[in-house]
């Protein structure tokens, strides 16, 4: 499916799920903790952290370490997970204003267990991102980059569709990498904040999308003829795949029985 015949079954999806709200508060905190394991999970690993999926659930919900793996994998699953929360949080807050403060305390409770000294701050030195000749602005750049990221943010938001939008927010967050480490994983979430502040779903990338998630970024980074094609179509590919799951757990019927008249 393309881009487009995606985004068509998902908004279909969304009706139904839309229907089904509002949900209980035992059924809403179960799906957040839900998916709070699995993006925790997907994300980091996707940086090649090396905790398991059942690993970071029971770090997470038990608060038990897994013998062998190295501390920062833990720092950055419990690091996420708090982060995670605060997103949820901030998404479903009336009113909802997406600002750089907001973006640097995502940053923050990400990074501050492994780095307290530059959680939540921008960077100060020139950061380099490996097997793609694309080169970040530099450290000066970053202020103004962002403020424009913000302002490009609100004038984009009156005419993509809120997928599209999430989609863009996260590839133009990774291309001004504001920060010395975890840009992946803030723009990750920052995608997240946007999908559930206009009713979607968390979303993952599933690490097995890796090398497609790094190609459809580099695609859209070339200097020559960049395209975000590639990119929009992958993000909108794992948002359907989380509105199936969302609609598998609430039992939902993505499609009419046959024996519907």
């Amino acid at each position: 499916m393309n881009t487009n015949e995606l985004l068509r079954k998902i908004d279909q999806a969304k009706v139904k799920i839309d229907a089904r709200r509002p949900l209980a508060a035992a059924e809403v905190k179960q799906l957040d903790n839900y998916f709070r394991v699995d993006l925790t999970y997907s994300s980091n690993a996707l940086e090649g952290n090396t905790l398991t999926l059942s690993e970071t659930k029971v770090l997470l919900e038990d608060g038990i370490t897994t013998g062998g793996k190295p501390l920062r994998d833990c720092y950055e699953a419990a690091g996420h997970a708090q982060a995670y929360d605060f997103m949820l949080t901030a998404a479903r807050a009336e009113p909802f204003v997406l600002t750089e403060d907001l973006i640097c305390k995502l940053h923050k409770l990400f990074y501050e267990r492994l780095d307290s000294a530059t959680a939540g701050q921008y960077r100060d030195h020139q950061v380099f991102i490996t097997g793609t000749d694309y080169l970040p602005p530099t450290a000066e750049e970053v202020p103004a980059q962002m403020s424009a990221f913000m302002t490009e943010f609100q004038a984009k938001a009156q005419t993509l569709h809120p997928i599209l939008l999430a989609a863009w927010a996260h590839r133009r967050f990774v291309d001004i990498h504001p920060f010395t480490d975890g840009n992946g994983r803030t723009a990750r979430l920052l995608m997240n904040l946007i999908l559930v502040n206009h009713g979607y779903f968390v979303v993952s990338i599933p690490p097995i999308f890796r090398q497609e998630y790094i190609s459809a970024l580099r695609l859209a980074q070339r200097g020559e003829h960049p395209s975000d094609r590639a990119f929009n179509e992958l993000i909108a590919l794992c948002v359907w795949e989380a509105a199936k799951d969302y609609c598998r757990m609430l039992r939902i019927p993505l499609q009419a029985s046959r024996n519907a008249r």
